[in-house]
């Protein structure tokens, strides 16, 4: 008995001094939902195992079925009242974040998932992989590089590089984060390894992993996560990276990660530590203060300049012959942009080169016709 006394007034001493010191860690508990996988339940314990036995500083709880295994089980008896149940379970704070599949985020809410770039092994985030932060585009992107920032800043990426993928909408989404930057939020742009070296990713810089953040649409995104997840086993189950990531918004308030029902245990062994990484890290209080200080710094003014406006009809000059190919016009604004040279009596012609939308002049007035889209907020 003077031994089991002995032992426990230590155990309570050493956590005194830690807590005294600030080494005492909180061992956080990150849920996983156990029903829903293509691959079976089976397949969800095995990844909760591997999880355990690879990092160990966390503790997982089990969301389903009663089964054989020495993990703590929350009994449940399908995915949907899985879901209810991990949703009461984070709220009475019971666990610190989950891991699970097939949720369905509201409007405002996105994932940021974490991929492996196979040209260089480097992890690389990727925002958004689902959900939408806006069902506007130019509005959603610019919003998924903030919440991007706050997840990299969460799990010890202190300064993230930032890339935007060269898709729909990222001209003005680059436009308005510069904007960004430029008033004071704290943005440190990647450079594409392409020789033109620019803020805009392509493809080379997603298998190399260029940016620590390369920021996209949700669709996008999704289709990325999943092929650099199983482009190694032919697409039915995946085994690289961690998965789709934590739900962020400006405002959201449960850590729920996302894995694919297609994911096997070596992903979601993944998705769990990056779950838990999250929560040590307080990236929903990260989120709300990254997008405090975007407010700060003229967010909502920014974005409603990037609002699209309906297409002002104007009389088309004469038709000329036309070279001269100035890029770097988003395709959502090509008619806007053909307008505002139409306007000064350019005849212009949009189209599409090899690195993206053009506007296609006279050779003569190319340089003219560049200064009125300047002057006109397009270069």
């Amino acid at each position: 008995m003077d031994k089991t006394k002995k032992m426990i007034a230590e155990v309570f001493s050493n956590i005194a001094d830690g807590i005294e010191n600030g080494t005492f860690k909180k061992r956080f508990k990150i849920g996983l939902t156990i029903y829903g996988s293509e691959h079976g339940i089976n397949e969800m314990i095995k990844a909760a195992q591997l999880s355990r036995s690879k990092y160990g500083d966390f503790d997982i709880v089990l969301i389903g079925p009663k089964v054989d295994c020495d993990f703590e089980i929350v009994e449940v008896s399908n995915s949907e009242e899985g879901h209810r149940k991990m949703i009461s379970l984070l709220e009475e704070k019971k666990i610190d974040g989950c891991v699970t599949q097939h949720f369905d985020f509201p409007i405002g809410i996105s994932t940021i998932g974490r991929l492996v770039a196979p040209g260089s092994g480097k992890n690389m985030i990727i925002s958004t992989t689902t959900g939408t932060m806006s069902t506007n585009r130019v509005d959603s992107m610019v919003k998924n590089c903030i919440g991007g920032i706050a997840v990299a800043k969460s799990i010890g990426i202190d300064n993230p590089t930032v890339g935007i993928l060269n898709i729909d909408g990222a001209r003005g989404a680059q436009r308005a984060l510069k904007e960004l930057q430029n008033r004071g939020y704290e943005i440190n742009f990647a450079q594409s390894l392409r020789k033109n070296g620019e803020v805009l990713m392509r493809g080379n810089d997603i298998l190399a992993g260029t940016p620590d953040i390369m920021v996209c649409d949700s669709l996008t995104g999704n289709l990325l996560i999943k092929i650099f997840a199983a482009y190694t086993t032919g697409g039915n189950y995946e085994t690289q990276g961690y998965g789709y990531g934590p739900g962020i918004g400006e405002n959201y308030d449960k850590l729920i990660n996302i894995v694919s029902r297609a994911s096997g245990a070596a992903l979601i062994c993944e998705g769990l530590k990056y779950c838990a990484m999250c929560a040590e890290g307080k990236v929903l209080h990260r989120a709300k203060s990254e997008f405090e200080k975007a407010k700060c710094a003229g967010l909502e003014e920014i974005l409603i300049k990037e609002k699209p406006s309906d297409v002002e009809q104007v009389k088309m000059p004469a038709k000329e012959i036309v070279t001269y190919a100035i890029p770097g016009i988003d395709i959502l604004e090509l008619d806007n942009a053909c307008n505002v040279l139409w306007r000064k009596d350019i005849y212009c012609e949009s189209g599409m080169g090899c690195t993206g939308p053009v506007i296609l002049v006279q050779s003569e007035k190319g340089e003219k016709a560049i200064e009125i889209l300047k002057r006109a907020g397009y270069k």
